[in-house]
């Protein structure tokens, strides 16, 4: 498998934790990587897609250390992704020098109807694919609560074009709820966001790892009757590339 940037941020805050972080599950024997019990380990069949775009994850306070998390899918999927803790003061030097590389085309994912400068929002026809930039994608990692906060203090991120999405269906995540049934989680978004710019490979891919490891954190519940035949797993091995 491939150590990514999220799990090497996982590591790290774990060596700087003072208490260890006590979320639903804590009792089940998680391998740190892919965050389901061991003995249903998804490290094996980890994606990994070339794409011509690269991710950036920032992360709220805690979100890093729950196991139910999918943003690390798509740093699972995705080559180039880089994930970051969120200081509304004190931002990662590393990625402001990220977001400054002119071979990039940093743009924040978030929905329309919160972005006050309407002017920000992108219309993906506008010229700006065809500048040669390999684009940014910077994916606010949280509760909805918290990912609002996220947008609304974070003054590194006021001048950048943001990309919103109309999600067609309801969200299929049934281990984190939100209040508004249209609150997709991190994975489900970046999915549509990746079918938007054209990169249909890699939202073909991370929308069938999501799938995968749905079944399989609900696998690791005890009350959990899944089908141990696993089917969304290989669903995902046998899949075939969009055309």
């Amino acid at each position: 498998m491939r150590i990514h940037s999220y799990h090497r941020l996982y590591k790290q805050r774990l060596l700087c934790s003072t208490r260890s972080f006590k979320a639903r599950g804590s009792k089940v024997n998680r391998c740190q990587f892919c965050q389901v019990e061991q003995n249903l380990c998804l490290c094996p069949y980890q994606p990994e897609v070339d794409a011509n775009i690269a991710i950036i994850l920032l992360l709220s306070s805690n979100e890093v250390f729950k196991p139910s998390n999918t943003g690390r899918l798509i740093l699972d999927t995705i080559k180039e992704g880089y994930a970051y803790q969120w200081s509304r003061t004190d931002p990662d030097k590393q990625m402001l020098e990220l977001m400054n590389n002119p071979q990039y085309q940093p743009i924040v994912v978030f929905p329309k109807e919160n972005v006050e400068s309407k002017c920000r929002i992108l219309d993906l026809n506008n010229a700006w694919l065809n500048h040669g930039k390999k684009p940014l994608l910077i994916f606010l990692d949280g509760s909805w609560r918290e990912a609002r906060r996220m947008f609304r203090k974070s003054p590194y991120l006021d001048s950048l074009p943001v990309l919103s999405i109309s999600p067609q269906s309801l969200s299929q995540y049934v281990m984190r709820r939100s209040d508004n049934s249209q609150h997709l989680a991190t994975a489900e978004v970046a999915s549509i966001v990746f079918s938007q710019l054209g990169e249909k490979l890699a939202a073909q891919t991370l929308s069938l790892w999501f799938d995968v490891f749905k079944e399989t954190y609900l696998m690791s519940k005890s009350q959990s009757k899944s089908d141990i035949q696993r089917p969304k797993l290989q669903h995902y091995l046998n899949r075939e590339n969009p055309s």
